[in-house]
């Protein structure tokens, strides 16, 4: 099994930072791929930004600028720097994986159990 754990979530004022850390454990062959999604209340879903394997980086819109991903590919986490936030950036934060098992099974749909952030004044 697979576990994604999230963590650095928090309330935070506007123009403020935070930084979210994302734990990939378990049977882990090789990672592909992580993201960082958010999902805000009566919203879908939305990608957030993307690091690849070879440390290729895509971010939505409405981050670029103010979001940063990184990864410890020896301790198989990401992160996400966020700074300047503002109130619409209020939302569950889900990390996801891309990642091949020790069994030898690829797939795109891990996720973690989400954090909190809270942009409020």
């Amino acid at each position: 099994q697979v576990q994604l754990v999230e963590s650095g979530g928090g309330l935070v004022q506007p123009g403020g930072s935070l930084r979210l850390s994302c734990a990939a454990s378990g049977s882990i062959f090789r990672i592909y791929a992580m993201a960082w999604y958010r999902q805000a209340p009566g919203k879908q879903r939305e990608l957030v930004a993307t690091i690849t394997r070879d440390g290729n980086t895509d971010y939505a819109d409405s981050v670029k600028g103010r979001f940063t991903i990184s990864r410890d590919s020896a301790k198989n986490t990401v992160y996400l720097q966020m700074n300047n936030l503002k109130p619409e950036d209020t939302a569950n934060y889900y990390c996801n994986a891309d990642l091949r098992n020790r069994d030898g099974i690829r797939a795109d749909d891990y996720w973690g159990q989400g954090t909190q952030v809270v942009v409020s004044s």
